[in-house]
């Protein structure tokens, strides 16, 4: 594999979608919007995808609502990038989610915020150092 990034796709899975999808709205101020589903899978999943650009090296996802497939609970983090992210640490109670660890310094690498969001899910925030 010669991508710069090897993550190409993301999906946080929630129990309620429009709770989750006012949540990642909100504390990363960009719009989620629905993507069409195949006929096959009509009934089985709704995605709300996160902005995108099918060129971009950087990997997208969406928020998906599945029978079967619970929020929470799993081993997979997700980081958010952003300029400083003490910006949307600042959002997160405010949209209905929990701080796990505040803006922490991970050295060259630049900072995170963990969090949890309205679905239970652990979510994290990277900004780089400055």
């Amino acid at each position: 594999m010669k991508s710069k990034n090897p993550v190409v796709w993301f999906e946080i899975y929630v129990d309620d979608l429009n709770r989750a999808k006012k949540f990642y709205e909100q504390v990363l101020q960009v719009k989620l919007s629905e993507l069409p589903s195949s006929n096959e899978s009509k009934d089985e999943l709704t995605m709300l995808a996160f902005p995108m650009e099918m060129d971009d090296e950087g990997a997208s996802g969406a928020l998906v609502k599945m029978p079967g497939v619970g929020a929470g609970g799993n081993s997979t983090i997700i980081y958010f990038r952003s300029e400083d992210c003490a910006v949307e640490e600042k959002r997160i109670p405010d949209a209905g989610g929990k701080i796990f660890k505040p803006k922490m310094s991970i050295g060259e690498y630049g900072f995170i915020v963990l969090a949890y969001d309205t679905e239970g899910n652990m979510f994290g925030v990277h900004s780089p150092a400055k």
